[in-house]
């Protein structure tokens, strides 16, 4: 059943008259992107810098991140300006439908990886991603870099992994591997300007930021602070100097770990969701971030540059705590060695869906995909490695694959059986998540699966599109919910992950309001200011306008785009027209369960607010 709530807002035409105050050349970009930073957090005293790039500029106040809500997700977003139906870059874990070499020849990679980048892009005759990538657009005109966190970075200019490439055109990447076996190198341009700086080319490595803690000891009390202060001389000392040495317009990626990394990996919160993410170590790496952003607006003015930069920042999701709590969960009921008795351990997914189709076709079993596909004996205390599975007789020819990821889970079909076999073993695998309590909202991909009760289809969230990437057949949404630690909902979120992590640490991927709200504002010469922009806006959007930006012509092949943030833009002319809202709610299932979708759409431009069952995801209550 669909409802739409129609509202009357300022918003964009399908196409819109160029602004005349956009510059020939045009202004320089930068992107930062304060990774896992939570819209409600930002505060004059926690963030003072972005505090005040947002109020004098342009507050994106209905902000949001792509669904599934993981980092090369959004990544791959901002980097094509389209949504993951045509990007293929599903989550963090995906099914790349082949051996990953660089990864233990497994086929469900943790893309957050320079070689596993690199080989999976190879395989397909366009990349992986098989759009356009903005920033390697720009790189043939403008002076490019992409600075920070592993993953991301990359995904802004995969051809710059590719050391054939004229340097002369090859965007800068910097980041944790980078000086390290298997990084991107730097050019003999690039290495140069370090050795002038006096910059190591070698990143270092996290340090304490980097440790988790385990399930008998708290994580870390440490922001990312000595990555941080590697990736601002980056930038400082190298990579501005060299673009106003340059003296033509440039585009930079500055992709800051915290305060996502430290937010995962914090020691506050021990097995305990409250405070979870809010705890001082948190606020602190917010802070870090933010202290970033500071001083590359002061380097900018240092330099002159400041006057000529359009500044956007943009995190690639929202955040929440971890909770591992399951009455429901067979894997749950079992012993580990690393997990503590009643919570759910890495791969639980894996594990019941494993367990429940056992009932029905004992020859069926678990392997990991991950450890050379040996079978994992979770009645023995064994659970996958990395929470991936293939389910199956013969590990080579499986029925599902899992890709665990956090607040959510892909789900793949490869069986090449009838259709009417795939839709029978589809029928199954939703039944059995209809039984979980964890389980909050279940999307098919109803091309391959068909209609199933309980479930609305892949192609209302975008993520069925035009990618070459195998599609997920099936995504699983897990429970959230509110902690009641004194602060707004969203900022008490709480979700059942898939992780190696532990209760009361930090994760995402979920379709609470909590994940999709991220922090967006700009400020520049081309950007009004001060504006609050109540109109929907997502990271898809933001790819769109920094090419709009930079009078980069965009092409595309699939057609999930977003769209030019233009009511923010000097010299736009806005009609009034109507933009709405959709509530969309599946068929109940054999149980009474449905999934129940919110978006907002401009246009052709869709955005996803919150999903799940009622009453189990944060933002979508009950009624």
């Amino acid at each position: 059943m669909k409802s739409e709530i129609w509202i009357a807002v300022a918003a964009l035409m399908g196409a819109f008259a160029p602004p005349s105050s956009l510059a020939d050349p045009p202004h320089n970009v930068i992107l930062f992107v304060p990774d896992g930073l939570r819209a409600q957090a930002v505060d004059a005293m926690t963030a003072p810098a972005m505090a005040q790039l947002r109020d004098q500029g342009v507050n994106f106040t209905n902000s949001h991140s792509v669904f599934p809500t993981f980092t090369t997700a959004n990544a791959s977003a901002f980097a094509t300006g389209h949504q993951l139906g045509d990007s293929g870059d599903f989550s963090n874990d995906i099914y790349s439908g082949f051996p990953i070499a660089s990864s233990g020849n497994t086929v469900t990679p943790f893309l957050e990886s320079d070689p596993v980048l690199r080989d999976l892009n190879r395989h397909f005759p366009e990349g992986y991603l098989d759009e356009a990538s903005i920033i390697a657009l720009a790189s043939s005109r403008y002076s490019t870099a992409a600075i920070g966190k592993l993953g991301p970075v990359a995904i802004f200019d995969l051809n710059a992994m590719d050391p054939r490439r004229d340097e002369q055109s090859r965007t800068l990447i910097v980041d944790d591997q980078s000086g390290h076996n298997g990084g991107v190198m730097l050019s003999r341009r690039w290495t140069e300007a370090f050795e002038r700086a006096g910059v190591p080319p070698s990143a270092p490595d996290r340090g304490a930021n980097g440790i988790p803690g385990g399930f008998n000891e708290p994580g870390t009390h440490t922001t990312n602070a000595q990555q941080q202060r590697y990736f601002l001389d980056v930038v400082l000392k190298v990579v501005l100097p060299e673009f106003k040495r340059a003296n033509r317009p440039f585009a930079l990626v500055y992709w800051s770990r915290d305060p996502d990394g430290t937010q995962h990996n914090q020691g506050d919160s021990f097995d305990s969701t409250k405070p979870g993410i809010n705890g001082p170590s948190s606020m602190a790496a917010i802070h870090s971030a933010d202290d970033a952003l500071a001083a590359i607006e002061a380097a900018l003015r240092d330099l002159g540059l400041f006057d000529s930069t359009n500044i956007i920042v943009a995190a690639d999701h929202g955040f929440s705590t971890i909770s591992k709590a399951s009455q429901t969960s067979a894997a749950a009921s079992k012993s580990y060695g690393d997990v503590l008795p009643h919570e759910l351990p890495l791969g639980f997914l894996a594990i019941d869906l494993a367990a429940a189709l056992e009932r029905t076709e004992p020859t069926l079993k678990l392997f990991d995909p991950d450890n050379g596909n040996a079978e994992v004996n979770w009645n023995g205390g064994q659970h996958p490695q990395h929470g991936n599975g293939v389910i199956a007789k013969d590990p080579t020819s499986p029925k599902v694959i899992i890709a665990s990821n956090g607040g959510s889970d892909l789900l793949y079909l490869p069986d090449a059986s009838s259709r009417s076999q795939v839709h029978q073993l589809g029928l199954a695998v939703v039944e059995a998540l209809m039984q979980e309590d964890y389980v909050s909202g279940v999307f098919v991909n109803e091309t391959q699966l068909g209609k199933i009760p309980g479930s609305l289809p892949t192609s209302a969230i975008a993520v069925e599109g035009n990618a070459v990437t195998p599609h997920p057949a099936i995504v699983v949404n897990f429970k959230s919910f509110s902690t009641a630690c004194g602060r707004t909902p969203i900022l008490c979120a709480a979700e059942v992950a898939d992780s190696a992590l532990q209760q009361g640490q930090g994760m995402h991927g979920s379709f609470s309001r909590a994940d999709t709200w991220n922090f967006m504002a700009a400020r520049g010469p081309d950007f009004n200011g001060p504006q609050v922009d109540y109109l929907p806006a997502s990271n898809a959007d933001i790819g769109q306008t920094i090419a709009h930006l930079l009078q980069l012509e965009l092409p595309s092949k699939g057609i999930l785009k977003g769209r030019v943030l233009a009511e923010s833009l000097h010299g736009v002319k806005v009609n009034n027209i109507e933009s709405h809202t959709t509530l969309l709610e599946s068929e109940p299932s054999s149980s009474g369960l449905k999934t129940v979708l919110l978006t907002q759409r401009v246009g052709s431009a869709v955005y996803f607010d919150v999903a799940g069952f009622p009453g189990r995801t944060v933002g979508l209550n009950a009624q």
